[in-house]
């Protein structure tokens, strides 16, 4: 499968023309750049992204390509539709936002700070109908978390690869944290509903003086999920030793969802890390 990770969006005027311009990056998942070319605002369209995906590598189109903006997913819909190739929305661009970086760090370029900086929105309560019933902070070290998934039959497994610890460089013994949510009868529903929302982060965000506050799950594009909030110092302490956990596992981190703390099923189990 041959994969490109692109981006089309607008850049700083040309000194030129003092024109808005766009700019197309193609990079492959390894953030080695594959082709570039830029056009005015006015001919940013579908119509000229399929002129110009073929271009890329002389006619030879990928079977998929990854986008993490949300204001170009109709744009590269229409153009992936057209030429036949599949389309992925996803935050895991790593090598794309690699390329991206380097732009902006050449003062040259007309790509600057915030061209990475995406709009979020507050996040929002989760539907009622996927509460679970408990949740508890967990971890297991990295070098049980191949193990933990291949001898267990889990319904609802996603594990991007490059967020295994072997491929991060993360020691076996190094306790990768998580959470375990215990959703009962509703575990089925709750993991299609995850699975439809591709989370990428649990994070704790405190509230006054550390004694409160929430899990906010970071999915899709830009969408954010209050997973839970507490009021009590000791969650709270919980809380903050899972995110200075995370710090020792280079970000890394996991979803778990069970029927019931017997420890006998698990629903589903997503491996996750910031973007």
């Amino acid at each position: 499968m041959i994969i490109w990770q692109c981006d089309f969006y607008r850049i700083s005027p040309s000194q030129t023309t003092k024109k808005p311009s766009w700019f197309l990056l193609i990079c492959d998942e390894a953030g080695n750049e594959i082709y570039t070319a830029s056009c005015f605002q006015s001919e940013a369209n579908s119509s000229w992204l399929i002129e110009q995906l073929p271009l890329a590598e002389r006619g030879k189109l990928p079977t998929k390509i990854q986008i993490f903006r949300p204001q170009i997913v109709g744009l590269f819909k229409t153009a992936t539709e057209a030429l036949s190739i599949e389309l992925e929305t996803t935050r895991r661009t790593g090598g794309l936002k690699t390329r991206i970086r380097e732009y902006i760090a050449n003062p040259s370029s007309p790509i600057d700070n915030q061209y990475l900086a995406l709009d979020k929105p507050p996040p929002q309560p989760l539907p009622e109908f996927i509460w679970g019933e408990n949740w508890s902070f967990v971890s297991i070290t990295s070098g049980e978390i191949l193990n933990f998934i291949e001898n267990r039959p889990i319904p609802f497994l996603e594990i991007t690869k490059s967020l295994l610890p072997l491929n991060l460089g993360i020691a076996s013994d190094i306790s990768v944290p998580g959470i375990v949510i215990y959703g009962g009868k509703k575990s089925l529903i709750i993991c299609r509903w995850l699975q439809e929302q591709q989370p990428v982060a649990l994070n704790y965000i405190p509230t006054e003086v550390n004694v409160s506050g929430g899990l906010v799950l970071e999915s899709g594009l830009v969408d954010r999920w209050i997973l839970n909030t507490f009021e009590d110092p000791l969650v709270a302490e919980a809380a903050k030793s899972y995110e200075n956990n995370k710090e020792m596992s280079k970000g890394l981190h996991f979803l778990l969802i069970q029927p019931d703390d017997s420890g006998m099923t698990y629903t589903g189990f997503w491996l996750l890390k910031d973007e």
